[in-house]
């Protein structure tokens, strides 16, 4: 990984805290919550003795929910101070002794653990900071273990940068630049993010032998309530619509991010709770 990756952490290293604070706002909460809610589908049914490997895993509020459920949580992530905002976390919850904490290159994980390691491993919104997004899905497919093995992967759709661009930002012409682009631009950290339509995430799990099972939206709606509609007192409604929006196709295809989850094998199965 080059440029982009190198920009990327530079981007999480310095901006550590302020992601952490946006992490902390209706939308950072709605897209947290929204993840995890899909991801909680997906697991398996026995949590014990599970472990997962979260990449790029930030400021660790994935890897608490994880560990707070029962399983046994290693973060990889290249910026030390997310790791220390990781840490903290940990320690916060009373979890530091099931979340283990590995500063490294994402693109490097099969060389930092043992081959089928993990029964769940996330990856959410780290592909789109990288030149080489296949290296680190190529990585991750050999960490898992096998065919009940699950990875949850949220990326940035570039139908839902149309829209945002369109409605948000009332900018015609971008959107419709947009409709084409690979890049958007990070609007919290600086710099540029990549774009993914599902027929380019298709193809990069497809060429490191991943399956898709089944795919949620992520914030299909939330970003364009107007002003009245209060993204705090009513987040509880907010967050149900979402979930209901994302499980249906037709409005999953516009949503600001899309999750994928995948494995190793046909046999992953969706299982609704």
């Amino acid at each position: 990984m080059k440029t982009t990756a190198k920009a990327g952490r530079t981007r999480f290293q310095s901006g550590a805290h302020s992601y952490a604070a946006y992490l902390k706002t209706p939308e950072g909460r709605l897209r947290s919550d929204l993840a995890f809610v899909n991801l909680r589908e997906f697991l398996p049914r026995s949590k014990r003795s599970l472990r997962a490997l979260d990449v790029g895993g930030g400021t660790g509020a994935t890897a608490v929910r994880l560990a707070r459920l029962g399983l046994h949580v290693t973060l990889l992530d290249s910026a030390p101070a997310m790791l220390e905002i990781s840490k903290h976390a940990a320690q916060e919850a009373g979890l530091a002794a099931k979340i283990a904490l590995t500063h490294g290159d994402s693109a490097h994980a099969v060389r930092l653990f043992r081959a089928r390691s993990f029964d769940v491993i996330v990856c959410h919104n780290l592909l789109e900071y990288l030149d080489h997004p296949g290296e680190v899905l190529r990585a991750v497919a050999r960490l898992l273990r096998g065919p009940a093995s699950v990875l949850s992967l949220l990326v940035r759709n570039q139908a839902g940068e149309v829209f945002k661009t369109a409605i948000q930002g009332g900018d015609l012409a971008a959107a419709r630049r947009c409709l084409a682009a690979q890049w958007g631009r990070e609007s919290l950290c600086g710099g540029r993010v990549r774009l993914f339509t599902p027929q380019a995430v298709q193809a990069l799990l497809q060429a490191a032998s991943l399956t898709v099972a089944a795919t949620r939206g992520v914030r299909v709606v939330s970003d364009y309530l107007p002003p009245r509609v209060s993204r705090t007192a009513r987040y509880g409604q907010i967050l149900e619509l979402e979930r209901r929006l994302g499980n249906r196709p037709q409005f999953a295809a516009v949503a600001r991010y899309t999750q994928y989850f995948a494995g190793r094998a046909h046999s992953l199965r969706e299982e609704s709770r």
